[in-house]
């Protein structure tokens, strides 16, 4: 097996007095050579948007994008007339394809929203466009790894690639094992809350360990943890 780890105070970050952003890999203003994503996984943003602000009408092409809702509500709209709100416990996926101009707005006027949104490079290029949001009961993630986003075909919500998302709300002292979906992916592990150990490494919140060249992850919670799994190929 071989790993890369990430340490949460390594990330970029950018303060726009509205909006307070984290950046796993290079995005924006943010470049760092050594940090241009994670095999087909290419953004990973840890956003906190203040009361009644947000990202204007603005495009996307040929770019899948997962937004998990932590706190608050978001409140999305694009060119076509669709829209809707987020809430932690929802999940929205997005084929950008062929091209989408969208917003996100924080819905409340009283309190942030936090979130992270995710792009994954696409398995075919110049798909329709798609959008698609579900609710999920968390207490399908307490420890066990649930999966939340599979390839297109799958029951519930699909992207256009190989990949798979999963969450995971672990008590502390029990373990879990995360099993590869499929050969020559890697899974990028991403600690929300808590805190783990994934084989010698010890991960804190907001820490991530990559890993490929393996079937199996074995997780164990050193505290009360919530974890986020995504699953891409390697290439």
């Amino acid at each position: 097996m071989k790993t890369i780890f990430h340490r949460a105070n390594q990330r970029g970050h950018a303060e726009h007095g509205w909006l307070s952003t984290y950046y796993s890999f290079s995005f924006a203003d943010y470049y760092n050579p050594n940090m241009m994503g994670f095999g087909l996984l290419r953004v990973l943003n840890d956003d906190t948007i203040q009361p009644g602000e947000g990202f204007g009408l603005h495009p996307h092409q040929n770019m899948e994008i997962v937004t998990i809702a932590l706190q608050g509500k978001l409140e999305h709209k694009d060119n076509t007339g669709g829209g809707g709100v987020i809430a932690p416990g929802e999940i929205q996926v997005m084929s950008a394809g062929t091209g989408v101009y969208h917003s996100e707005f924080n819905a409340s006027k009283e309190e942030p929203v936090s979130l992270l949104q995710i792009w994954v490079m696409p398995e075919k290029l110049g798909v329709p466009p798609r959008y698609d949001q579900r609710k999920f009961d968390t207490k399908l993630f307490q420890n066990s790894i649930y999966n939340v986003v599979a390839p297109k075909g799958s029951d519930g919500l699909w992207l256009n690639q190989q990949t798979w998302f999963s969450l995971s709300q672990i008590e502390k002292g029990k373990s879990v094992a995360y099993e590869v979906h499929r050969e020559g992916s890697g899974v990028y592990c991403f600690v929300i809350e808590g805190s783990v150990t994934i084989g010698d490494a010890e991960l804190n919140r907001r820490d991530a360990l990559g890993a490929w060249e393996t079937s199996q992850l074995e997780i164990t919670a050193q505290q009360d943890a919530y974890l986020l799994f995504i699953e891409v190929p390697m290439a």
